[in-house]
């Protein structure tokens, strides 16, 4: 299975992402905030296939971590999906527009989650 990082500052929901995903056979790190995610990302090996970032993070928001991992030079196997609370009209297409390459939004259909987050592994593959 992948290996996923998951950047989100509620314990309890980034419990919860974590079991969920683990249960589907997925290695998963588990981050609070995006200060250390670029670090982690190069530190991996093999490198995370895919990125759940929060947008609403203490500090820096996610779009601002986005902005830095966009930077990076080099080919790099992850996906970044924002997983955020942000779910009005028109927060989908404002995600995607600032280079998320996708959107889940939270609450979590828990009985879905595995899957939807299959799609997104499925399609870096």
């Amino acid at each position: 299975m992948a290996t996923i990082v998951v950047v989100e500052d509620q314990p309890d929901n980034l419990k919860l992402f974590k079991a969920l995903l683990t249960m589907k056979g997925h290695r998963v790190i588990g981050l609070t905030s995006g200060d250390g995610l670029v670090a982690t990302l190069l530190a991996e090996q093999p490198a995370p296939e895919l990125v759940l970032l929060d947008i609403q993070l203490p500090g820096r928001d996610g779009f601002s971590v986005l902005r830095d991992l966009k930077k990076l030079e080099g080919e790099h196997p992850w996906k970044v999906v924002a997983l955020t609370a942000h779910a009005m009209p028109g927060d989908r297409e404002k995600t995607l527009a600032a280079g998320f390459d996708g959107y889940i939004a939270k609450p979590i259909d828990v009985r879905g989650f595995g899957e939807e987050v299959a799609r997104f592994l499925s399609a870096s593959r």
